[in-house]
């Protein structure tokens, strides 16, 4: 991500503590936060929102739009009954949907060692991030490599297509990550191959101002 920002910005790259984020906004003089961050990513937002409360600074929350039906094609529209939505990653596996399933993992490395007690009750693929810390969490929660491929986003839908097959799944795990996470892509595939998708829900949050709209956080961050 830091390659798509102009030469005079300055980036910082890393994980940051509440702590960490408070000095930082010090340093610096931040005058107001914009949470762009993953739909997924709680942590980040609950210590934004409680900085931004603390120094008495504006928070923007950007979120990215759910998924859009409209784009998925009419003659897929009967297979989208294949389409679980569950509440989250704990309602999964606390189920039984993944017994005895050859399943496709795409919902980051972070979740994977979850999985770990179910590597003996279904036969799991993980799709990863072409990542070194990505790959140590996968092969440390039990997949072996044969079970493993490294990709980095968007993948078309030939690609999945092609990998589902290759792999012969009978079920597919993602998050509710939008049409910009490929989610729109995941529904279409598993549509016309008759594969059954998992959807797990984003995390439910009250953030004090939120919006869908890149265009509304220039007029924001002029006003801080």
């Amino acid at each position: 991500a830091q390659a798509l920002y102009v030469d005079t910005t300055e980036v910082v790259v890393g994980c940051m503590s509440l702590i960490e984020m408070g000095c930082f906004c010090q340093h610096h003089q931040i005058k107001a936060i914009v949470d762009a961050s993953h739909p997924y990513a709680t942590r980040v937002s609950q210590q934004a929102i409680a900085l931004t409360r603390k120094l008495n600074i504006p928070y923007l929350r950007y979120e990215r739009h759910h998924y859009q039906s409209a784009s998925v094609k009419q003659q897929d529209t009967e297979a989208i009954e294949e389409v679980i939505e569950v509440a989250s990653l704990e309602h999964l596996l606390a189920g039984d949907y993944l017994t005895a399933q050859r399943v496709l993992l795409t919902v980051g490395c972070n979740a994977l060692p979850k999985f770990q007690s179910w590597q003996h009750k279904a036969t799991l693929f993980a799709r990863i991030l072409p990542k070194i810390k990505s790959l140590e969490m996968a092969i440390a929660s039990g997949f072996s490599g044969d079970r493993l491929i490294a990709l980095r986003p968007p993948i078309s839908a030939a690609m999945e297509t092609a990998l589902w097959q290759q792999w012969d799944i009978s079920l597919v795990v993602t998050k509710a990550s939008g049409n910009a996470g490929g989610e729109d892509t995941k529904r279409q595939v598993a549509a016309r191959l008759g594969i059954p998708l998992i959807v797990i829900s984003r995390p439910q949050m009250i953030y004090p101002r939120k919006t869908f709209e890149i265009a509304d956080i220039l007029p924001f961050c002029k006003l801080a």
